[in-house]
């Protein structure tokens, strides 16, 4: 029977298993449906009219654009010097040797953190270093500057309209759009429109609650008038982007599919490009991937300690960029035939590739290019030629490489001996190349709903063990069950102490009530914008009478569980099981103080933890939220009192754990 037993669980277990992998792996896959049939034929006939209006791809430069992406500035007043100083380098040297026509600055344009890189607030200097930094270098007169704000940028201000808005009085693009807004450019008659997504909060809390963004049902109504309007004026090409990745902007107001679905509703749309979260501080270098609603999503490493930006171009209708480290020369961007991986059919018309007589590519150096050659796999090495000063082009015969995935490989000198050697996979027919697993998954997912997962999972498996063992326990007690038999050592020692913690009245209830309270009431009352309190709940944070949705609040309860009520858990279980040890066997001679001292280390440096912990909370918001806290304060305050129970309660009150425990075969009364 209890074979049996542990077959079902196993195979519940398994498709519990089976049943999660799917859905991940139908969450990140990028070669599904992008849209229904409707609009892949909507998307058809405007790439056959786009194909009419698109000679071949030649050695003309008809039909190119190019532009800059820069992201998460974070001019600080107190670090890092050189991040400024290099910012003015690539206003005054990179712009003068790429002039792009437009740079997109993708927020986080201020760093906002005081000088103990724990409160955030605006820094009037920081903004007047931003534009003092423009007006210097004359940016404005050179390229078309679109800025958007970021969270930095949204700390502690109350609302658009505030004085602490301070992207409103210092930026380009501040003082003629409070929002989301569309700018359009043309290059040799073609109209491309850029749509800046601007998801900050509003109110914009201070750090750390203001990590996720989010869409008001009126501001999705707003960038739905901007597609609408970019259609209308004839535009062929849509560049979005914002500060958030998709996967962390909360759109309540668009369903399920949220930011995603209206940008894929767009059949213009060829991109979205995003920053914030700083390859994940270097874990994933290259953020990309083609979401299921047809576009591309690129996330744009930061300017604050790496120093990227990125050169993207419009080649006949196809979207191609490279991601550059400053003062890194040449720069070289092949444009047909377009890197294989960013291939994407419904959006772009990639037989051109195929039906193009030229491959073609853009160079850029601090000197002038004195040599440029080209071959495609193992091909000898032939010269381009030079269409303008950064425009290059060779003839070849695509034909030639229809079938599977080949390599086209540049090199590039500059006057001043400077070299580039780039190489880039390309397929004519189609073959897929797949984006990595980890960019997929950061990209493609919802981050609230990991959050929640991470969440609920951790209090599951803090609540639920101790609940079991509690009813176990109480069926045992009347007789309705068996006693466990336990044959493994490390698992029966592991039961005995969860269970006579469970049958600890003192410890058990305050720790149910403590967790019940984490869902339903107010984790903090805190200042969390300068003059405007805000009560913060599991499920969001209310201020001046606006809920702004929970994120990160699920996070920040996740690691209170994780770092200190879990492991105290076990904390107190083995102080029990200790005593219980201690009643059937008492020691011979009392314990030494190292030994006392190696016994409670492990609850000293939980709570040292804890103290950290709530450092962190009182330095963001202040002492108001350091008093009122049951989250970081009153649970520290529990998590004594529980520990001094553990340790000096009554020996009556293990009677009934222990009689269950015990070789004795009459069960004594419950006494705690």
């Amino acid at each position: 029977m209890g074979y049996t037993k542990s077959a079902v669980l196993f195979l519940i277990l398994i498709i519990f298993c089976s049943v999660y992998v799917a859905k991940v792996t139908n969450l990140i896959n990028v070669n599904g449906n992008f849209a229904s049939r409707s609009t892949a034929e909507e998307w058809q006939l405007r790439e056959e009219s786009k194909q009419q209006d698109n000679p071949k791809v030649g050695n003309r430069t008809e039909h190119l654009m190019w532009f800059l992406q820069i992201s998460d500035l974070h001019i600080s007043m107190f670090r890092d010097e050189e991040r400024v100083k290099n910012l003015g380098d690539f206003m005054l040297r990179t712009l003068a040797a790429v002039q792009p026509a437009v740079v997109v600055v993708s927020g986080d344009l201020t760093d906002a953190r005081s000088l103990n890189h724990i409160g955030s607030e605006q820094f009037e200097g920081e903004w007047e270093i931003y534009r003092n930094l423009l007006h210097e270098h004359n940016v404005t007169r050179k390229t078309v500057w679109l800025d958007l704000r970021g969270n930095h940028d949204n700390f502690n201000v109350a609302g658009r309209n505030s004085s602490s808005n301070l992207f409103q009085k210092y930026s380009v693009q501040g003082a003629k759009h409070s929002k989301s807004y569309m700018h359009q450019v043309t290059v040799a008659g073609d109209k491309y429109t850029f749509i800046a997504v601007d998801a900050c909060l509003e109110p914009g809390p201070k750090r750390p609650y203001n990590f996720i963004g989010m869409i008001t049902g009126d501001e999705l109504e707003n960038i739905q008038h901007l597609m609408e309007d970019a259609r209308e004026s004839g535009s062929k090409y849509t560049v979005w982007f914002g500060h958030y990745p998709t996967s962390c902007i909360l759109t309540p107001s668009a369903g399920s599919g949220g930011i995603r679905d209206v940008i894929g509703k767009h059949p213009d749309s060829l991109v979205y490009l995003c920053g914030h979260l700083h390859t994940m501080g270097g874990m994933v270098k290259h953020m990309y991937t083609v979401q299921k609603a047809g576009f591309l999503e690129l996330e744009l490493g930061d300017w604050k300690d790496n120093r990227l930006f990125r050169l993207a171009a419009i080649d006949h209708g196809m979207f191609s960029f490279v991601d550059v480290h400053h003062n890194e020369w040449p720069i070289v961007l092949i444009t047909n035939p377009k890197d294989a991986l960013f291939n994407n059919p419904l959006r772009e018309d990639i037989r051109l590739q195929a039906e193009s007589t030229h491959i073609r590519l853009l160079a850029f150096s601090l000197a002038p290019i004195v040599e440029c050659r080209i071959r495609v796999d193992s091909e000898p090495f032939a010269a381009c030629e030079r269409i303008t000063d950064s425009v290059f082009a060779a003839k070849w015969e695509p034909r030639k490489f229809w079938y599977g995935v080949h390599h086209v490989e540049v090199i590039v000198k500059d006057a001043d001996g400077r070299e580039k050697g780039v190489r880039q996979a390309f397929s004519l027919d189609g073959t897929p190349l797949s984006f990595a697993l980890k960019a997929r998954l950061v990209l493609m997912s919802d981050a609230c709903h990991i959050f929640q997962a991470f969440f609920g999972t951790m209090l599951i498996i803090c609540v639920l063990p101790l609940v079991i063992f509690r009813i176990w326990h109480m069926a045992v007690v009347r007789g309705k069950a068996k006693r466990p038999r336990i044959q493994w050592t490390f698992v029966r020692c592991w039961v005995r102490k969860l269970w006579l913690l469970s049958s600890v009245n003192r410890i058990f209830y305050p720790l149910l009530i403590f967790f019940i309270y984490l869902l339903v009431g107010p984790w903090s009352v805190a200042d969390v914008i300068d003059g405007h309190f805000g009560v913060v709940f599991m499920w969001g944070i209310i201020v001046d009478g606006i809920i702004l949705p929970g994120s990160l609040t699920y996070l920040y309860g996740f690691f209170q569980l994780l770092l200190c009520q879990l492991p105290l858990i076990y904390v107190y279980a083995s102080i029990l099981d200790r005593r219980y040890r201690h009643i059937l066997s008492p020691p011979n001679r009392p314990k030494g103080r190292l030994r006392k001292f190696l016994q409670h280390l492990p609850f000293l440096t939980i709570i040292t933890v804890e103290f950290i912990l709530l450092y962190f909370h009182w330095a963001s918001y202040g002492f108001l939220a350091l008093i009122l806290s049951p989250l970081r304060t009153w649970s520290l305050i529990l998590n004594f009192s529980l520990w001094y129970q553990a340790q000096y309660m009554p020996d009556k009150c293990l009677h009934a754990g222990s009689a269950v425990w015990s070789t004795q075969p009459k069960l004594v009364k419950d006494d705690n």
